[in-house]
């Protein structure tokens, strides 16, 4: 959630005329029971696909009525990037004949977990300590948005979804320094994704 909001914010500046809507902190992540996904860790919290749907049906629905034209999805979770572009679909099917549109851009997530990760195995680091949560890549971007986030003296390698931490990948040669790298390609490639789509409306 930091970091999708420090991001988006960025992401905006870049693009220019934007407004970034606070974010929605319950996504799906998996079912109850038995828990699978996200869930099996302690502290997680799920909402079902279909309820996570309305809600970004209903804050699209209340920006068009506040006068917003382009409606921006980003999410920073895999589970939401379908749940996006549904909403988007269906809201734009809906708005064909007005000047509204829903975008749900998923340049933004896959940079973030494709595109970074491989610019950090072109610079020598491992598949496998990128991981897929909480390895080098995520600790490195949270490194360099909000380090207070990261303890540190805790950071170990696990084998997620296997392991119990809920760490895929060896977060132990993280850095700001490095996440710096994957923040500017994530807004770069972001910001212009958003204004393409804004400019095919």
């Amino acid at each position: 959630n930091a970091r999708v909001k420090i991001l988006s914010e960025k992401i905006a500046r870049v693009v220019g005329g934007a407004l970034v809507a606070p974010v929605v902190a319950y996504v799906p992540e998996g079912r109850l029971s038995p828990p699978t996904g996200h869930m099996r860790f302690p502290g997680t919290v799920t909402v079902p696909d279909e309820t996570f749907q309305k809600v970004l049906e209903y804050a699209a629905r209340s920006l068009k009525l506040h006068g917003f034209r382009d409606i921006v999805y980003l999410g920073d979770h895999g589970d939401t990037q379908a749940d996006q572009k549904a909403v988007a679909a269906r809201l734009n099917r809906e708005w064909a004949s007005t000047p509204v549109r829903a975008h749900a851009i998923d340049e933004y997530y896959r940079t973030a977990v494709v595109d970074f990760p491989r610019l950090l195995s072109e610079r020598g680091y491992r598949k496998e300590e990128s991981g897929l949560h909480a390895g080098l890549a995520d600790t490195s971007l949270m490194l360099a948005v909000d380090p207070l986030m990261v303890r540190p003296g805790r950071l170990r390698s696990d084998s997620w979804p296997a392991g119990t931490t809920g760490v895929s990948g060896d977060p132990t040669r993280a850095s700001a320094e490095l996440g710096q790298l994957g923040v500017e390609m994530i807004v770069t490639r972001t910001a212009d994704a958003v204004r393409k789509a804004i400019a095919r409306r």
